[in-house]
């Protein structure tokens, strides 16, 4: 390892508050990461990076050559989303923050974007809402999709409107596109008003409009129009009537004749990778997607051109168009084997390369990649306080549902019976979503429960994604039923091979996950000796009343959630029957509710009226309310909390 790059760790440590490797606590485990968003300057002599030090948030940024500090920022008053370098002197940083905004009712998550300096460690906000046309009271604000080619301007998609004549009325704003000049405060210019019914935006490489996404949530048409030879008016290139979203456009070709979309290959089964002429409108299929795993994401350029691509999987994989660079990835990769190895970071030209590694070995260390050697060099770990000896190993296993489904499982084993895995006491732990999947990863909520003895099994049940649209599609219509049959299953399974001992298994989850706790006290209530529900859903019929509210009842969203609760087959009985509220008579484990004040996804509502109807029926439940978090849990001390509370709910029913 170089000394210079041990430098800059030992530099990273003391931004980070590093301690003596002693015992990890709960602190250690539920903290947000030391370090996170590293990202590694164009010229890569420049390392940036959020830390969090005595729960206090900061941007920095170190000199790699001159092994010292250049920039640290106190971001406590805003939660930062992402960063990266706009050139070897600027960054650009997106934030959000929740509040109460003039005009409007209730509260709002906004975010923005802002350029900092890092020579004079001053930054700017670049789009102000009610200022130069920009709607107030907007949320995603702050995203670029695009910039001139001299870099000296940024293409930002916003609502735009006056305020006076918006503000408080039921008219709504065209979402389009404003010109925004990066080095110095001036006047934007609105390249695109938009529609109704906009999405996104392509620019090319001089900075002229190609395309623009839309979609109707009332006639469900999604469409792309294009704009030929510099006109204004866009003309309509492709049409389809689509109830959900089932093409995602994501990048233009390196030749900026087409965009690049992912849809689901009706061959395969499998999410694949798709081009769109711009000229023509011909869709043609690419040798990029594969009949085992779904294309999972696609890397980009600051400008959108796609490079290459990462497919799903426990441990993500990954393929890129240029054969050199996929050589070397595929070698990065396989310096870490059996582990998840994450592109966090690269200089444009892809000679430095940013990597975050976990798994039973990485508790998320960074690595750099230089041009001309395939040695990492250690730049910092986000955990440093937990220690490869720390860290409960895991593995991955299927097992076969009651009706022959393959289910893909991790588990997380206590460290100490790694050799005798053998009538311990368990946690099923169903992830959220539910279209999404859990990885090899450092899981902290996992993590800390088999520190404390559990084996924390999580099963990719059916409704997953990542594992085939097949598997995904087998959810809809299925909550409370199949698919809690599917973790039903799970304890089967690992009892009959003498992994669990079956009279000490809990159940934790969140968001979907805790809706899964809750359906697994109340449709299996001899299962699970206590249940534990993250900001979960307790009653599915006032959850889409809600959702309705928030996103229109014409919204495509709503279409979805009314396939995933029933398969668009919606009436209230059938509702009533998959909601744990409604079989609040049934439970007979203990509950614990945990939720947050400001969870703008699934509303505290459901998980105050679940703790009502609890308490009706003389069952034994605690509520937590979580002050000024929101439904990911990002800051640190109620996340903290959320963690010690059901580590502690879960020892006391199983201990």
């Amino acid at each position: 390892m170089l000394k210079a790059i041990l430098s800059c760790f030992c530099f990273f440590m003391l931004l980070s508050g590093f301690n003596a490797h002693a015992v990890p606590t709960l602190k250690d485990y539920g903290a947000l990461p030391t370090t996170s968003m590293v990202e590694i300057s164009p010229d890569g002599s420049l390392v940036a990076f959020r830390t969090v030090k005595e729960n206090q948030d900061y941007l920095a940024v170190i000199s790699l050559k001159e092994k010292k500090k250049v920039m640290l920022l106190d971001l406590s008053k805003i939660q930062p989303l992402y960063i990266y370098f706009l050139n070897n002197e600027q960054l650009y940083l997106a934030a959000s923050e929740y509040g109460r905004v003039d005009g409007f009712r209730g509260k709002f998550e906004t975010s923005t974007g802002f350029v900092v300096n890092i020579k004079t460690q001053k930054f700017r906000q670049l789009l102000i809402p009610g200022e130069d046309r920009v709607y107030p009271g907007q949320g995603g604000l702050g995203r670029i999709v695009g910039f001139t080619g001299d870099g000296q301007y940024a293409f930002m998609p916003a609502y735009l409107g006056s305020t006076e004549l918006l503000l408080g009325s039921s008219q709504k704003p065209n979402y389009g596109l404003i010109k925004v000049k990066l080095s110095s405060k001036g006047r934007h210019k609105t390249v695109s008003h938009g529609s109704l019914y906009s999405k996104d935006f392509f620019i090319d490489n001089n900075g002229n409009m190609l395309a623009e996404e839309r979609y109707n949530d009332k006639t469900n048409e999604h469409s792309i129009m294009v704009f030929e030879n510099g006109k204004k008016e866009p003309k309509e290139l492709f049409n389809e009537v689509a109830s959900i979203i089932n093409k995602t456009f994501i990048a233009i070709t390196q030749d900026y004749k087409s965009l690049v979309f992912t849809e689901t290959n009706d061959e395969t089964g499998y999410e694949d990778y798709y081009l769109m002429n711009l000229s023509t409108g011909k869709i043609s299929a690419t040798p990029y997607g594969r009949d085992n795993s779904d294309i999972a994401s696609i890397f980009t350029d600051k400008n959108r051109i796609a490079k290459g691509v990462s497919y799903s999987g426990f441990s993500p994989t990954y393929h890129f168009f240029d054969a050199d660079l996929d050589a070397r990835i595929k070698t990065i990769v396989a310096t870490f084997p059996d582990q998840s190895v994450y592109i966090v970071s690269t200089s444009p030209n892809w000679k430095n390369i940013v990597v975050m590694v976990e798994g039973s070995q990485f508790a998320g260390d960074y690595f750099l990649f230089v041009d001309g050697s395939n040695e990492p060099q250690f730049l910092t770990s986000s955990r440093p306080n937990i220690k490869i000896e720390d860290i409960n190993p895991i593995g991955k296993l299927t097992y076969t549902a009651r009706d022959g489904l393959k289910i893909p499982t991790l588990i997380t084993i206590p460290k100490d019976k790694i050799t005798s895995i053998k009538n311990l006491p368990a946690v099923i732990y169903p992830h959220g979503g539910p279209e999404s999947y859990d990885s090899i990863e450092f899981e902290y909520r996992a993590q800390a429960l088999a520190a404390n003895g559990y084996l924390v099994i999580q099963p990719q049940f059916r409704g997953s994604s990542g594992f085939g649209r097949a598997h995904a599609v087998a959810g809809y219509g299925e909550w409370g039923q199949k698919m809690q049959d599917d973790l039903t299953d799970a304890v089967k399974f690992f009892a009959d091979k003498g992994f669990i001992n079956p009279e000490k298994v809990c159940i934790v989850g969140a968001s979907y996950g805790g809706y899964a706790a809750l359906a697994g006290g109340a449709f299996t209530p001899d299962i699970y000796k206590c249940v534990v529900s993250i900001n979960g859903i307790g009653h599915i019929g006032d959850m889409l009343y809600w959702d309705k509210q928030q996103n229109g009842k014409d919204s495509w969203i709503v279409t979805y959630m009314e396939k995933q609760f029933g398969k668009g087959d919606i009436d209230k009985a059938k509702l009533a029957k998959i909601s744990p509220e409604e079989f609040a008579s049934s439970f007979k484990a203990p509950v614990l509710l945990i939720h947050s004040e400001d969870d703008k996804r699934v509303p505290f509502s459901q998980s105050k009226s679940m703790y009502s109807a609890l308490k009706s029926k003389n069952k034994s439940v605690e509520l937590i309310e979580l002050e000024g978090d929101n439904h990911y849990l990002l800051e640190s001390k109620t996340r903290l909390q959320a963690l010690e509370a059901t580590v502690k709910f879960v020892n006391q029913h199983l201990k």
